[in-house]
């Protein structure tokens, strides 16, 4: 009786791993997807001047995002966060802003919504949506602070991987 109760234990620990892992594996927004700056748009502007790169890997119940891009004024910029889905805060390391966290929710298996604060405060609700085909993501953000509310719509497409030939 023991000996089955082991084999069914592992048996359900196995199939939770593997229910979690091939979850993480078909998020859709897992890759690297370039900014098309002359498609989004920026209220108020202006737009950067070189489209970001944004590349997110799946991490243990979560993401790893890693944006690489420039500012209005060309000055590059680089910000990494490893999140959950849980709402939690989590760091936003590279932020301009000091004390910067992100928090992520799950909406539906192409949707999250991430939630952006700066000590505390929240200043930023962004949208992340990709296509049903998989090749664009739209991330609606909008902005409250300081300098007054803005809206920004960016659409990125999913960039090719290089795959490499092996001779025979």
């Amino acid at each position: 009786m023991r000996r089955f109760f082991i084999i069914g234990l592992l048996a359900t620990a196995f199939a939770a791993v593997s229910t979690t892992a091939r979850g993480q594996a078909t998020d859709p927004w897992v890759g690297t997807w370039k900014t098309n700056v002359a498609k989004s748009t920026y209220s108020p502007g202006p737009a950067p001047k070189t489209p970001a790169t944004v590349t997110i890997a799946s991490a243990p119940n979560g993401i790893k995002t890693t944006i690489d891009g420039a500012d209005a004024q060309g000055k590059p910029t680089h910000t990494e966060s490893v999140s959950t889905f849980d709402g939690k805060d989590t760091p936003v390391d590279g932020a301009p802003a000091l004390n910067t966290t992100t928090a992520l929710k799950r909406i539906d298996g192409r949707t999250f919504e991430a939630q952006g604060k700066v000590g505390g405060k929240p200043t930023v609700t962004t949208r992340v949506v990709v296509s049903a085909d998989g090749k664009t993501m739209t991330a609606t953000q909008n902005r409250a602070g300081h300098q007054g509310p803005s809206h920004q719509e960016r659409y990125r497409s999913r960039k090719a991987v290089a795959r490499i030939r092996r001779g025979t």
